[in-house]
């Protein structure tokens, strides 16, 4: 499967360290509080998991399936919420986990029916990646892995058509367009 990227922007080790060093931040902020993290399925699922087991922290773990790709390399704008209920979050401080912050659409998505919805006392965001470029949606992650180009990547829980999301590193997939996710 590595044979299809045209590049590595992150080996394992690397993702890993990142990872040490944002749950340091992390547990600094919540350091006190209980912490209730949702983690944004499919794609934030391994990157959720690798950095739960390094925040020593009484936390909650919560799961919401939504999709804006729907197989394709560019977002459609449009989220579809794959749950019958949200989580229950009221009062409490809320850790968004996310794979990676592109276009804005579902991070917006799930933070306004977060917040309209349930009521949380806080709620921050966390990426692996943020594409640096211009959003549909103006949102921001407090916590961020990786800066990167507007390239199409894949690996570390990240896919296309729900492949390469066990590549243990980080890289640009090779499409015959060149486009972006």
């Amino acid at each position: 499967m590595q044979d299809d990227l045209k590049k590595i922007l992150f080996q394992e080790q690397v993702i890993l360290s990142r990872l040490d060093e944002l749950a340091r931040e992390i547990t600094g902020h919540y350091d006190g509080k209980e912490l209730t993290v949702i983690a944004v399925l499919n794609g934030g699922l391994i990157f959720a998991a690798d950095l739960l087991r390094r925040i020593p922290l009484p936390l909650k773990l919560d799961c919401l399936s939504v999709a804006s790709y729907h197989g394709g390399i560019r977002s459609t704008g449009s989220v579809v919420f794959d749950q019958i209920s949200m989580p229950d979050i009221e009062g409490r401080h809320v850790l968004l986990v996310d794979d990676i912050l592109d276009s804005g659409h579902t991070l917006t998505a799930i933070s306004e029916k977060l917040r309209s919805e349930s009521n949380p006392a806080s709620l921050k965001i966390c990426v692996l990646l943020r594409k640096l470029k211009d959003r549909a949606k103006p949102v921001e992650a407090d916590y961020v892995g990786f800066d990167i180009g507007d390239e199409f990547v894949v690996g570390y829980g990240l896919d296309y058509q729900e492949r390469y999301r066990n590549l243990p590193c980080i890289g640009v997939l090779e499409t015959d367009n060149d486009s972006s996710k």
